[in-house]
């Protein structure tokens, strides 16, 4: 058995390296990014996929995405992709400076015109590579380490394009920032690499909408990394909004290095994938950083969505609040794993996790792990979960004021919903989502017809 396991994991890793010798002679791209793909793909061939016998993972199972064909897409085929579809999408009437990825690689067609903000640069990674920006030389793969997790490893090697975004010092947009990534999931095993760096210079502030949604049906994987580097007193909102198909693999990490005083505040919901996972790492680097991660995954069918996370705290009077919340329906699962890290010299350090789940079947799960690592001791630091259905108590309250049983369940179900929702400042951003998860709990059986 173990023969035959270490066989099947020796053509998984072959069929990726054959494929990255044949990617890497047809790449254009400078020396230094060639070097740093090389030991993405030899990090990848060492450790390979990831199984359940690795801490880490021991709750979310990949074997069918090992499984899956895989097909890396070269290059985009947008037909049929117009500007009325993009705004059919979630964010899509937003007005935003707006940055459109089909498959994986920059669509300008369907993006907004090139004219930039003053003192900011907002354009696709494969851009500025081609330019040569000596920043991208500076800090691209400086903060998401491959040598930890293999998905970002297999980034480092494959990735193509993505957003990239300079803020320069003082520079405050009032308008949002949205990164679109479109799947045509055409055929099975169509994987994409999107790679998005977002620096901030002291000063500056932004909101940054982040989506990836499916066309088709066929079972693709999005294997994406965003690096954002948050300068002295820089405010940054941070949005994900993963609504893929149900056959769909997503695997994503976010890796943010925040300096003294700034604000950086990261939303995750996730509604769509078979599988999904979001590895999500920060440094607060700087004396006074603050932080708030905000996430809502709801899920159907035998979805799995899954949350890793490590708050690093390094420097003194820091702040991080992480709030997480599950809606699980028939035979889905959620996984939360969350890790408070506050080092010796991080005095004052202020840390809160929760994580709450509501299941609204029999059959949904939830594996929940939140962690608090403290090497200082003047701090206050909080962790907690909680798992469970409606209480009944709250549904008796609003009963004995006349409000009927299902919609009592209802209005609790989306209240839990909307804790989540309403931290995300960005007034458009909020409503939108607020509106689709409605949508998208009212269409659950155990919510629309609950007795």
């Amino acid at each position: 058995m173990v023969e035959l396991a270490n066989t099947t994991r020796t053509k998984e890793i072959e069929q990726h390296r054959k494929k990255f010798e044949k990617f890497e002679r047809t790449a254009e791209q400078p020396s230094w990014l060639l070097a740093r793909r090389r030991a993405g793909m030899a990090r990848f061939a060492e450790v390979g996929f990831p199984t359940l016998q690795d801490e880490d993972w021991r709750f979310t199972n990949v074997a069918a995405l090992a499984k899956l064909p895989f097909k890396p897409v070269l290059s985009a085929n947008v037909s049929g992709i117009t500007t009325e579809v993009i705004r059919g999408l979630t964010f899509g009437k937003l007005s935003a400076v707006r940055k459109v990825f089909v498959d994986g690689h920059y669509a300008p067609e369907l993006s907004s015109a090139d004219s930039q903000p003053a003192g900011a640069m907002i354009t696709s990674l494969a851009t500025a590579l081609s330019a040569g920006s000596a920043l991208l030389e500076r800090h691209l793969g400086r903060y998401a380490d491959g040598s930890r997790q293999p998905f970002t490893a297999l980034n480092d090697a494959f990735f193509q394009d993505g957003g990239f975004i300079h803020l320069g010092p003082g520079v405050a947009l009032e308008t949002p920032i949205h990164l679109l990534f479109i799947s045509t999931a055409r055929e099975a095993g169509a994987t994409t690499h999107p790679r998005n760096l977002i620096l901030a210079e002291p000063g500056s502030r932004a909101t940054v909408l982040e989506s990836y949604l499916s066309l088709g049906p066929a079972a693709h994987f999005t294997n994406g990394v965003t690096e954002v580097v948050a300068g002295d007193n820089t405010r940054i909102e941070h949005c994900k909004f993963q609504d893929e198909n149900l056959a769909a693999f997503h695997m994503a990490a976010l890796h943010a290095d925040l300096g003294r005083g700034s604000h950086f505040a990261s939303h995750s919901i996730v509604t769509g994938g078979k599988l999904s996972r979001n590895n999500i790492r920060l440094r607060l680097a700087g004396e006074g950083a603050e932080c708030l991660l905000n996430g809502l995954y709801v899920t159907r069918g035998d979805q799995l969505a899954d949350h890793h996370m490590v708050v690093e705290h390094v420097e003194p009077h820091c702040n991080s609040h992480e709030y997480y919340n599950g809606i699980l329906d028939g035979r889905s699962k959620g996984v939360f794993h969350g890790r408070i890290y506050v080092h010796q010299a991080a005095q004052k350090t202020d840390a809160k996790q929760t994580n709450k789940n509501l299941l609204l079947s029999e059959d949904a799960t939830i594996d929940t792990k939140p962690q608090l690592e403290i090497y200082a001791d003047d701090v206050k630091c909080t962790h907690g979960a909680t798992v469970g259905q409606l209480n009944e108590d709250s549904i008796f309250y609003l009963r004995a004021r006349g409000i009927s049983a299902p919609t009592a369940r209802r209005m609790l179900i989306h209240a839990f919903a909307g804790e989540i929702i309403e931290r995300i400042q960005h007034e458009g951003a909020r409503e939108e989502l607020d509106r689709l998860i409605w949508d998208r709990l009212e269409a659950h059986p155990h919510v629309s017809e609950i007795q």
